[in-house]
């Protein structure tokens, strides 16, 4: 990408409020008393002007455009916080993953693996990079970034499988890195989120993480709830790239209701890990998000819940777009840290 074209989208993007709705068809975009952050509301209407070709969309494409979005609106590195790139063993494949050291340690920290969004099928570390720096940096803890393998290419289980390998690699690891010994904490945006709320299910008995993160989490792939009706042209995630996202994802003959893909759907959720979770109002998951909030804190799970209301799905990779992006990230990646210090 330019860095002309970078500039001047970031021009647009500096006007007024006022101008920038003026330019989005001149009112407010208001849905169930929400209203749509300015900026995201001009970004949306500029996608609408020239609209996906989903019956000629490829996932290659998807990922390219996805990436160039990431590096136009993801943000600036964090300073002191330091990366490496470190290799984890699977069943059989190495996982690359991105480790994020912070210059201040706090040895109470345990350690965060993160899980970046994308419906299984896009996304990469560069979609949560400042997400991740923030959290290191505000606990002063180490923070694992997960590259885990893509569908179609790698269908269901396969991702998520990587993304168990990872967190139990950091649950062996974490002391090497400064962290409490033998323990770790899960969390991630969008997909990232449903691995994370999987995880915490599975090893519940077993290595039950410190926390889980849940962040817009795809947690019910058969939801019908109204935000799925209600958002469902909303910018980035629309009814049409979920279904784009599925078929890619689901092997044929897979039931969408296994607790493996639809964690919600699980019937005991009793003991599970303390969960923070963050859902966006201008989302069709907005309701699932919720609701599995709800569902925990019916089995006694300690949850702290949040919604942004005038953020759009994927705002975490949004914070150079919009100060209210940027603000969110920040606020979820100060009460990250509080929770990964055991202070909430």
């Amino acid at each position: 990408m330019s860095w002309l074209r970078k500039a001047l989208v970031h021009l647009a993007l500096s006007r007024s409020d006022a101008a920038l709705i003026k330019a989005s068809g001149g009112e407010p975009r208001t849905v169930r008393g929400m209203t749509l952050d300015p900026r995201i509301q001009f970004l949306e209407y500029q996608t609408r002007l020239k609209p996906v070709d989903w019956s000629t969309m490829t996932v290659k494409a998807l990922r390219d455009n996805t990436d160039a979005g990431a590096e136009l609106f993801g943000g600036s590195s964090v300073g002191g916080v330091r990366t490496e790139k470190v290799y984890i063993t699977g069943r059989s494949h190495s996982v690359p993953a991105r480790l994020y050291l912070p210059t201040v340690r706090d040895n109470s920290a345990a350690m965060m693996v993160y899980f970046h969004f994308g419906g299984g099928v896009i996304g990469s570390l560069e979609s949560c990079h400042r997400l991740c720096g923030l959290i290191a940096k505000e606990a002063g803890a180490p923070v694992l970034s997960v590259d885990y393998r893509l569908a179609p290419e790698f269908k269901f289980p396969v991702g998520l499988e990587d993304c168990q390998a990872a967190y139990l690699w950091a649950v062996d690891n974490a002391a090497r890195y400064g962290a409490p010994v033998g323990k770790a904490a899960v969390g991630g945006d969008s997909m990232g989120g449903h691995f994370s709320a999987i995880i915490a299910q599975e090893y519940r008995k077993t290595k039950p993480p410190v926390l889980q993160l849940l962040i817009y989490p795809a947690v019910d792939f058969l939801s019908d709830t109204p935000s799925m009706h209600d958002f469902a042209d909303a910018w980035p995630l629309t009814a049409e790239t979920i279904d784009f996202f599925m078929k890619q994802y689901l092997p044929e003959n897979v039931d969408p209701s296994d607790p493996r893909i639809s964690p919600i759907r699980t019937e005991d959720l009793r003991g599970l890990a303390p969960a923070l979770i963050y859902t966006a109002g201008f989302d069709m998951l907005l309701d699932q998000g919720a609701q599995y909030a709800e569902r925990l804190r019916d089995a006694g799970v300690k949850v702290s819940y949040e919604c942004f209301e005038s953020l759009p799905h994927g705002f975490v990779a949004f914070g150079a777009a919009t100060r209210a992006a940027e603000q969110a990230n920040r606020k979820i990646a100060r009460e990250t840290a509080a929770a990964l210090k055991g202070q909430r």
